[in-house]
């Protein structure tokens, strides 16, 4: 039902329209008394087969939103009735900032994918703060944070710290975003000099608090071999807890939408199907190289059942969706987690 009339329906308006349109939806929907039980009743998957422990976290299921659609952190409880285990939010920069100019979101319906150039558009971390202080659910939530993007990238350090700082006693885990392709000079801050310099002063502060929670990194599908290997090498002497593998593409290699309809939308990070062999390829990647000693969450080109349990074959824990829940609709965790559980029986 989705594919055939809403879907149509929806990509009728542009992307980011329709995105402010089901927040608020969301938000409208789940104020009537009896809406999320119902709706967790129809989309949840409950089976023990499926509860996954990560980086000392328990999870329901292996899936979760990836970041990008509640940067805000408005409904990442809404969300959760639709059988995610996990939402993470973001990303998130100390000063609320517009974004890139728009049109800034494109789809490509032939490639089942989205282009976007949003530019960690976000009302800053004390918002954010206040949202998650309404939290009443137990879903799991991880931060996802950047810096201002009129900060300059040897002032980068005090954007992570600060936002560090603030969100940390508000979620379950904290993701660095360092690989953005939306954020002028970003990528700079992933050499390894950096990124260690980054990693490090976050460690320590949370070395300081009571509490440990995970600190996670989220990196770039257009990384080479060799920079792979020095995010293996980050990972085993900084102490960061996990590797999310990836964050957009600027490739534009493997699309089969028309070249000057690409060439006209311009710059973004690419999602959706045509990044999914890229990421596998990553995951699998930092996987062996690591010996298996690297725990992962897989994201990108989530698009079927089939892709998720390719990723967790690669050696992810858990994998997260976006373009896939847009592409596929709500029903669309409970597919995955469906056949995950199915799978467990046939190899038990």
């Amino acid at each position: 039902m989705y594919r055939k009339f809403l879907r149509p329906l929806l990509f009728t308006l542009k992307p980011e329209t329709i995105h402010n349109i089901i927040i608020s939806l969301l938000k409208l929907l789940f104020a009537i008394p009896l809406v999320p039980q119902i709706v967790s009743r129809m989309y949840k998957v409950r089976d023990p087969r499926l509860q996954r422990n990560f980086m000392g976290i328990t999870f329901d299921n292996p899936v979760g939103m990836a970041a990008g659609f509640d940067k805000n952190a408005e409904v990442f409880e809404e969300f959760s009735h639709f059988g995610f285990s996990f939402i993470e939010i973001g990303t998130v920069t100390p000063l609320p900032q517009p974004g890139n100019p728009k049109p800034r979101s494109f789809r490509l319906p032939k490639d089942q994918a989205l282009i976007n150039r949003m530019g960690f558009n976000n009302q800053g971390v004390d918002q954010t703060i206040k949202n998650l202080k309404n939290r009443k659910s137990q879903v799991v939530v991880g931060g996802n944070i950047g810096k201002n993007t009129e900060t300059p990238n040897d002032k980068a350090l005090d954007d992570y710290v600060t936002a560090f700082n603030k969100i940390y006693d508000h979620v379950d885990y904290v993701v660095i975003n360092l690989s953005c392709p939306n954020i002028k000079n970003l990528n700079e801050l992933q050499d390894k000099a950096h990124t260690m310099e980054i990693l490090n002063e976050l460690i320590r502060l949370r070395n300081t608090r009571q509490v440990e929670k995970p600190i996670l990194l989220k990196i770039s599908p257009d990384l080479d071999n060799q920079q792979l290997d020095e995010v293996v090498e980050l990972f085993f002497s900084t102490g960061i807890d996990a590797v999310i593998a990836t964050n957009t593409t600027i490739q534009r290699n493997v699309l089969t939408t028309e070249p000057d309809m690409v060439e006209n939308i311009g710059a973004g990070g690419l999602s959706g199907k045509p990044l999914h062999k890229r990421s596998t390829e990553i995951i699998r990647y930092l996987s062996e190289k690591s010996n298996g000693q690297i725990p992962i969450i897989g994201v990108g080109g989530v698009m079927t059942p089939e892709d998720a349990l390719e990723k967790i074959s690669a050696g992810a824990t858990l994998v997260q969706v976006y373009t896939g829940f847009i592409y596929n609709g709500p029903g669309f965790v409970k597919k995955i987690n469906k056949e995950i559980a199915r799978r467990s029986s046939e190899e038990s």
